[in-house]
């Protein structure tokens, strides 16, 4: 149940802190999108902040044995640059300019009652489980051309 709470605080914080931001409102991410046009650089200084939060107290929380609330670190492994990755990154950066939501602070807008963010998070699930369905199917079909 602790860790629950601690899950549940932590998220709220970092809804918080999207809202506080700007990163929630997708005009703002636009401006911030628009180098050519309206550039809106204040989301840079958002993003600055969180580094200059998240490098140090990655560094120290790395030189622990364990987690102060679990048994160990989940950390994903190192991938390699291939191009599934290239491709998923091209992917969500197109979504993120065309509509100016990415999934957290979609996830964050919905608690505001946002249609915009209602509907994203629906084609974005709708667009996980394609993916999942497509995945599938590939490898269904590598596994048969092997045989």
């Amino acid at each position: 149940m602790r860790r629950l709470v601690i899950a549940y605080a932590a998220g709220a914080l970092f809804a918080a802190g999207l809202a506080v931001s700007g990163m929630t409102h997708p005009a703002k991410v636009l401006a911030f999108l628009d180098v050519s046009g309206h550039w809106d650089p204040s989301l840079a200084l958002v993003m600055g902040a969180a580094l200059a939060v998240f490098i140090p107290g990655y560094r120290l929380v790395r030189r622990r044995e364990t987690p102060v609330y679990g048994e160990r670190f989940a950390v994903p492994p190192e991938t390699p640059i291939d191009p599934q990755l290239v491709g998923g990154a091209v992917v969500f950066g197109i979504g993120w300019g065309l509509v100016g939501f990415c999934p957290g602070p979609a996830l964050a807008s919905l608690a505001a009652g946002s249609t915009s963010a209602w509907l994203f998070v629906a084609g974005m699930v709708v667009a996980m489980g394609g993916y999942e369905r497509v995945r599938a199917w590939s490898t269904s079909r590598a596994a048969a051309r092997a045989t």
